[in-house]
């Protein structure tokens, strides 16, 4: 990404590019700013900026432009297709580790309410959010969900593991399902390890009231490193949008970049 990480390289826009929505041919008003330009002015939203200071002369349209540009593509659903082409990208280069996955979360602050927001255990109670991570071995962030912050953890596990978008690349049918599930005591569930070795996946939770498994913070640590490289987004460390679905628009872009940097390090 270079020092202007808001900036849309070539080989990136041949993968986005068809995933967009058409425009009308006719349509009513002036030309529409181009959808680069706005996909730019996104991510520099993105590293923290509210819509309305969005620099004019970067030529990347308003902040209210690239807002419903980024409204209009949420709704087509070009986030989530462009994080599983990633994925697929990935997983034909042999960079998915599908011997294990992660799960974890972290509380973020939410600065206007709305759906997805309840009181946060950690901050005094303040107005917040939850975010929900299913990662594979190496850390690759396979999906992400956004919660109200007083929501228990263990609730969303099977919906990480279900969430799991179908995973080409390789050949034969679409990887869906690590081989072994591990995450710590907020996980342990009775009905949820039941759930999950009908899905033919290996729970590895510390059990609670017992030791922890020994060594598994060895393996744990990459979610972490995963929240990390999340946050560093500044529009997801701290919840701006008072409609779920466009900060989880937010999300599903940062996740495409973070499967894009690990893409073209591991071309290089």
């Amino acid at each position: 990404m270079g020092t202007r990480p808001w900036i849309v390289d070539h080989e990136l826009w041949a993968l986005i590019e068809p995933l967009l929505p058409p425009w009308p041919d006719r349509s009513p008003g002036p030309r529409p700013v181009w959808d680069r330009l706005c996909l730019q002015g996104i991510l520099f939203v993105l590293y923290d900026i509210a819509w309305q200071l969005l620099p004019l002369v970067l030529g990347f349209g308003s902040g209210q432009t690239c807002w419903r540009r980024l409204d209009r593509w949420q709704k087509a659903g070009v986030f989530d297709r462009l994080h599983r082409v990633l994925l697929a990208e990935q997983n034909a280069a042999g960079e998915l580790d599908w011997s294990r996955a992660c799960v974890d979360d972290s509380h973020i602050r939410a600065k206007k309410g709305g759906p997805g927001t309840g009181p946060s255990p950690v901050d005094r109670r303040k107005t917040g959010s939850k975010h929900h991570l299913i990662c594979d071995g190496r850390g690759t962030p396979l999906k992400v969900i956004t919660t109200a912050a007083n929501v228990n953890d263990v609730t969303q596990t099977l919906a990480l593991v279900d969430g799991i978008p179908p995973v080409a690349g390789r050949p034969g049918r679409p990887r869906r399902r690590p081989e072994a599930l591990l995450g710590d005591k907020g996980y342990d569930s009775k009905p949820n390890r039941d759930e999950r070795r009908h899905r033919r996946i290996l729970p590895v939770i510390s059990r609670k009231g017992s030791p922890n498994i020994k060594g598994i913070g060895k393996l744990r640590y990459v979610v972490e490193q995963t929240f990390a490289l999340l946050h560093h987004f500044k529009r997801l460390a701290v919840r701006w949008e008072r409609r779920t679905e466009l900060h989880d628009a937010f999300l599903s872009l940062a996740c495409g970049l973070i499967c894009w940097r690990r893409l073209k390090k591991a071309r290089s």
